[in-house]
């Protein structure tokens, strides 16, 4: 069963990284009526990544693994976790742009997106991939016993 579950969390992570990853692509794009229902799309995968990563992440902590004490006396758990929260703070701004193109959508239109706003969408994902990069960073660092503390 660990096993089991270790899977699905490394899965979840590949999943999340790929959404970020083809959002990024998406936005470097010219922006059409089909790309902008793939970015909402998207988008959607990336959350629910996100969330399955989180929870798989904590039944691990608890139930499997080297157990809760060990994680949460672990500076490499506590800066996977604040990354996390990083990258899904960070992905509020993208969710809401995307939700509001959903009138222009269902109007067979275009939403209007200065290019302004499609850099600072993508210097988000650019931040969001960054701290991926910082959360498996730390993963490693906690599976060999890096960072324990007290």
């Amino acid at each position: 069963m660990p096993a089991l579950f270790a899977s699905l969390h490394h899965l979840a992570f590949l999943a999340l990284a790929v959404s970020l990853t083809t959002q990024l692509v998406l936005l470097g794009q010219p922006l059409t009526l089909q790309n902008v229902r793939k970015l909402q799309v998207v988008d959607r995968v990336l959350g629910t990544s996100a969330l399955t990563l989180l929870v798989v992440g904590f039944i691990r902590v608890f139930h499997f693994e080297k157990g809760a004490a060990y994680y949460f006396h672990n500076g490499a758990f506590h800066g996977k976790i604040t990354l996390f929260v990083i990258a899904a703070l960070l992905s509020i701004y993208p969710t809401v742009q995307f939700l509001r193109w959903n009138k222009s959508l269902r109007e067979g239109q275009l939403p209007q997106v200065a290019d302004q706003q499609r850099r600072r969408l993508r210097l988000v994902v650019h931040a969001e991939l960054t701290a991926m990069v910082g959360m498996a960073l730390c993963a490693a660092l906690m599976a060999k016993g890096i960072g324990q503390f007290g």
